[in-house]
C-alpha cells in the first residue's frame, strides 16, 4: 500500500567521506550538492568539521546562505579530528546520540561517496524507514557509478529473498544532486504489509509486539 507524497523539504542530512576520495568528481559533487541546496533555501545537517566531502558540502552550503549544523560527538570535537565546523555546532556525548540527532533535525537524507561511517548510517536509516520509525525518504548521490554496485547487491539481496520488494525502494539513487532532490522531494513510501502492525508511538510501545519470524530483516 502506497502512502502520500508530502514531503516539504526544508532540511537535509547529508552523510559522506571525511576525505576527497581519488576522483576530483567526487569533491565538485559534493560542492555542487551544498549549491544546490543553498538554491533550494534547503539547510543542512552533517556530522560536522571542515575535512573531506562534508567540508565540501557544509562550506559550499553555508557560503549560498542556507543555515549549516554541525553534531559532533565531544571526543571527536575534544581531539580536533574533524577540523573547524561550518555554521552551528552541537556537541553529543555518543555515536548514537549524534545519528539521533541528526535524524531528528532532518526532513531527508543523502550519502555522498563515503567508507565505514557513511555506510552505517545510511543504512541505519534506512533500517528504521523498514521498521516503519520513520518515512523520511533516503537516497544515494551516486557519483561516476560509486554506489553502482551496492546498488547490485540490494537487487540481490531481494532475489535471494533476505530483502523485501518494498524495502528495496526506501533507499533511492541518482546521479546528480538536481535529479536526486527531486526525487526525494516526490517520493512516496511503500509501506510493507508484513511490518504495518509494528507501532512505535510511546503508548503502544509499552506492550510486547509478537513479530512474525519470518519477516525479512
Amino acid at each position: 500500500m502506497a502512502g502520500s507524497s508530502s514531503h516539504q523539504i526544508k532540511n537535509i542530512c547529508v552523510f559522506g567521506g571525511s576525505s576527497l576520495g581519488k576522483e576530483i568528481e567526487f569533491l565538485e559533487s559534493a560542492n555542487h550538492l551544498g549549491q544546490v541546496l543553498a538554491e533550494r533555501k534547503i539547510h543542512l545537517v552533517y556530522g560536522g568539521g571542515s575535512l573531506g566531502l562534508m567540508g565540501g558540502v557544509s562550506i559550499a552550503a553555508f557560503l549560498g546562505g542556507s543555515q549549516v549544523l554541525g553534531v559532533v560527538p565531544k571526543v571527536l570535537a575534544k581531539e580536533d579530528l574533524l577540523g573547524k565546523t561550518i555554521g552551528e555546532e552541537l556537541q553529543v556525548s555518543t555515536m548514537s546520540e549524534r545519528l539521533n540527532t541528526m535524524f531528528k533535525h532532518a526532513d531527508a537524507f543523502i550519502a555522498l561517496p563515503g567508507g565505514l561511517g557513511t555506510l552505517e548510517e545510511i543504512f541505519h536509516i534506512s533500517s528504521w524507514a523498514q521498521l516503519h520509525i520513520h518515512h523520511k525518504p533516503i537516497g544515494l548521490l551516486n557519483v561516476n557509478g560509486f554506489y553502482d554496485k551496492l546498488l547490485s547487491f540490494l537487487d540481490q539481496a531481494v532475489e535471494q529473498e533476505f530483502l523485501t520488494s518494498s524495502a528495496r525502494r526506501i533507499i533511492i539513487s541518482a546521479a546528480t544532486a538536481e535529479q536526486l532532490i527531486d526525487q526525494l522531494q516526490s517520493f512516496i513510501p511503500i509501506i510493507d504489509p508484513s511490518m504495518s502492525r509494528i507501532h512505535w508511538s510511546p503508548e503502544k510501545s509499552r506492550k510486547k509486539l509478537r513479530l512474525d519470524l519470518s519477516l525479512h530483516l
